[in-house]
């Protein structure tokens, strides 16, 4: 059967997601060229990712590359992003979603190039003038649109000179905040296909171990540049997709 695929889409996408971001720009299209209607495909990812990020960031905390006292405050405030971000979403037209996706991530990809973080750092992520608005606004992100959210907290956490690790970590919580909201919304409207979304699931936590593992081993002077390509790829989608609606 055919949705056996979306295992491999799932350990694929959030291997990468893992890493810089973006999983999906990978996982989503692909399950809409497999038929699954678009509600049941978003519902899917947030059941998925709800599960395989918090999944990767049990495995950092227990080998300790980060701790819950110094990431537990980032749960409400993506939290609390995300809601005003989904209130939002039902203010505004589809097409100036698209165009305020494009610039958010043209201003990180632009940045990126400009700013001094590396990753070489290792600060741990504090509460700050910085990082609390900062993770608000891309919670708002991630509740208008979705895509390329871990890619913009990537930028972030380069920023506040965060080790890379440790950010991996961070996002990781993030993704599973402002998911877990969203997944309830979908299974509470009966939009989940479970059997499909348990095969992407599955996937998804393979990958998940998959890229925290990677992400132990890559060398800082790397990130950058992987995002950067990921943050090329999820612009030049989200462009195709707006001129073919």
């Amino acid at each position: 059967m055919e949705y056996i695929s979306l295992f491999f889409i799932g350990a694929i996408a959030t291997t990468i997601g893992t890493l810089a971001g973006g999983g999906g720009l990978i996982s989503l299209p692909a399950m809409l060229l497999l038929g699954i209607p678009i509600h049941s495909a978003i519902g899917a990812n947030k059941v998925s990712n709800t599960v395989s990020s918090f999944s990767s960031f049990l495995f950092l905390l227990k080998h300790k590359q980060i701790s819950l006292r110094e990431s537990f405050w980032i749960i409400p405030v993506s939290l609390i992003g995300g809601i005003s971000g989904g209130f939002i979403a039902t203010k505004l037209s589809e097409d100036n979603l698209y165009i305020l996706a494009i610039i958010l991530l043209s201003f990180a990809f632009i940045t990126s190039f400009i700013g001094k973080g590396d990753f070489n750092g290792q600060e741990k992520l504090k509460l700050s003038k910085v990082s609390v608005p900062g993770l608000y606004g891309i919670g708002i992100y991630d509740g208008l649109f979705g895509p390329g959210q871990g890619t913009l907290m990537l930028y972030l956490f380069g920023h506040l000179k965060v080790a890379y690790i440790r950010a991996v970590g961070y996002v990781r919580l993030a993704t599973f905040s402002s998911c877990f909201g969203a997944a309830i919304t979908y299974i509470a409207a009966g939009k989940i296909i479970w059997p499909l979304t348990l095969l992407l699931m599955l996937g998804s936590i393979t990958g998940a171990q998959t890229g925290v593992r990677i992400a132990e081993k890559l060398k800082p002077k790397f990130v950058k540049p992987i995002l950067r390509v990921v943050t090329v790829a999820l612009i030049l989608q989200i462009i195709v997709e707006n001129i073919g609606s």
